[in-house]
């Protein structure tokens, strides 16, 4: 691999969990959002881009793949859920995160609620966040 291209081909498409580890070490976001996306990733690399941080923009949809993800288990979904609140308490925005979180069971109720607390969630997704928690209980 010698360019950015080829990373970002590989993280599409690659099944093999070494390589898919190893990628989520790149320094490069859009490769990052790539291994959010790719099924295949496994929880460990998950979690070691939870942590990954580049600009707002690209740290909120990081985070959301990660919520969505298929195989985030709740180890990679509570370190997303840290890193959505410690957004939050910054101020930043990751509103989609704290929508997608409210979806994955593996998370207690109480546990995504206390997002809408934060300083940084506005009125309505405080509403959104309450109404999709609604349908859990």
């Amino acid at each position: 691999m010698s360019t950015p291209a080829d990373y970002l081909a590989l993280a599409h498409t690659e099944k093999d969990s070494s390589v898919l580890q190893r990628l989520a070490q790149c320094p490069y976001p859009f490769v990052w959002h790539a291994l959010a996306t790719n099924p295949h990733t496994p929880p460990a690399a998950l979690l070691e881009l939870s942590a990954a941080r580049d600009s707002a923009w690209n740290d909120n949809k990081l985070l959301r793949l990660l919520a969505d993800h298929p195989t985030a288990n709740p180890i990679v979904l509570r370190a997303v859920l840290d890193a959505v609140a410690a957004k939050l308490e910054e101020g930043e925005r990751p509103y989609a995160a704290v929508l997608a979180l409210a979806d994955r069971l593996e998370l207690e109720v109480e546990e995504v609620r206390r997002l809408g607390t934060l300083r940084g969630t506005s009125g309505r997704i405080r509403r959104l966040l309450a109404l999709r928690l609604s349908f859990r209980i």
